[in-house]
């Protein structure tokens, strides 16, 4: 079993659609989300997360444990999602061992060029497919 941490700001739609479809693709996972704010944890652990907490400190510990990271691309740049990464959480994402799956969101002063334009919706399915090859490695 893999230990997932989905990690999510503002009112946490992508880290929701996240967590309801490794749920949904991989219900015996161990799914933990950390937001940024509550609303951010709240729509996380509604959607099914299994564990979920709020801030800085619970993204340093849980990051520590995870086999695979998932969340926008702004979880590792600090002052990104308008500033609710703090330079602590993106390096405790950057730190560590496991696994990133990262959806390219373009905002914030962050643009990953070569990407092609996706829905939230897609970007997802694009993760749970890379998900799925880490699942089976």
């Amino acid at each position: 079993m893999k230990n997932i941490l989905v990690i999510d700001g503002q009112g946490g739609r992508i880290g929701a659609l996240m967590v309801a479809e490794i749920k949904k693709h991989f219900p015996a996972s161990e799914v933990t989300a950390v937001g940024t704010n509550v609303l951010a944890t709240g729509a996380m652990l509604k959607a099914g997360a299994d564990n979920g907490a709020t801030g800085e400190n619970p993204v340093r510990v849980a990051a520590k444990s995870a086999d695979v990271i998932l969340g926008p691309i702004g979880i590792i740049v600090a002052d990104s999602l308008f500033g609710e990464i703090t330079a602590g959480m993106a390096a405790a994402v950057g730190q560590s061992h496991a696994e990133k799956i990262l959806i390219p969101i373009n905002k914030c002063q962050t643009f990953v060029v070569g990407v092609e334009e996706h829905t939230a919706g897609e970007y997802v399915s694009l993760a749970m497919e890379k998900l799925e090859e880490i699942w089976k490695a």
